[in-house]
């Protein structure tokens, strides 16, 4: 398999990405396809020839050997990152899908944008990319489920019993390299661990900044919302045709106590 070609396939997925995704993606290619490539694929190249039983029985090792490695190690590892990479295509496809719609949008409305950035994760793009974290920290979930289940654990025992038909008896069936193999399954194990771990930050890092925005935007509408209801209302007539009752002038700077005493003094003089 081509595995240049799918890393040059998914080079645009790290445009769109978080931190996170970035970070994603370089362990994807460099901890688990570099890896598997250079060192995984030949030490597990000498499984079925030198996986020897004490028995001459014809078809014994075979049945055996497929008794004990019913899908290869190598195989359910390719079969893994081809599809924990697959959902970062979505995004891809999801971006390109923009693009076009808004190429469109553009030459009908004479140069004006449907998506200021067709990139950014806005809208449907938003859930495109969080569903497609999930789906790559389940894939990989899965698959180290079906590994643990299938070999009952991650070891890699040196010597295995069988007595499946047609061996005669027990017969006892010895693995090559078994701690070398034992190595690498714990690393892809633990490469495959990192990367649904990083993938679940980033998941709860998506969520919890569209809340603070979500937040940030109410909080402005309440400010918005506030203002206008406590705004200053202009009085029905002018301030002129507001007139006094009395014909009395007061003079502003006088106290009560000297407008008082004035009063009295004017009822006096009067009598």
């Amino acid at each position: 398999m081509n595995w240049g070609a799918l890393q040059a396939l998914l080079y645009g997925v790290n445009q769109y990405s978080t931190a996170f995704g970035r970070v994603w993606l370089s362990m994807v290619f460099i901890f688990r396809v570099m890896v598997f490539v250079v060192a995984a694929q030949r030490v597990w190249g000498d499984e079925n020839k030198d996986f020897v039983c004490n028995t001459k029985q014809p078809g014994c090792t075979n049945v055996c050997y497929d008794h004990f490695f019913p899908i290869s190690h190598i195989r359910l590892w390719a079969l893994q990152l081809i599809f924990v990479t697959c959902p970062s295509l979505m995004v891809t496809g999801h971006v390109k899908y923009r693009e076009m719609k808004d190429l469109k949008y553009t030459k009908l409305h004479e140069g004006k944008h449907m998506y200021a950035h067709p990139g950014k994760k806005r809208g449907g793009l938003w859930w495109t990319y969080l569903l497609s974290l999930i789906f790559k920290a389940g894939f990989d979930a899965g698959f180290l489920y079906v590994l643990y289940y299938i070999y009952e654990g991650y070891d890699m025992p040196r010597l295995t019993k069988c007595s499946v038909f047609p061996c005669p008896n027990i017969v006892d069936c010895y693995i090559s390299r078994p701690t070398e193999k034992k190595i690498f399954t714990l690393f892809m194990v633990v490469s495959s661990a990192v990367c649904i771990l990083m993938c679940i930050c980033e998941m709860i890092y998506l969520i919890f900044k569209r809340i603070k925005k979500f937040m940030k935007k109410r909080k402005e509408a309440e400010m918005k919302l506030f203002a206008e209801t406590h705004e200053m209302k202009p009085l029905s007539r002018p301030r002129s045709q507001y007139k006094s009752r009395t014909k009395e002038r007061v003079d502003p700077t006088a106290s009560n106590h000297n407008i008082t005493n004035s009063t009295v003094e004017e009822k006096s003089s009067k009598v």
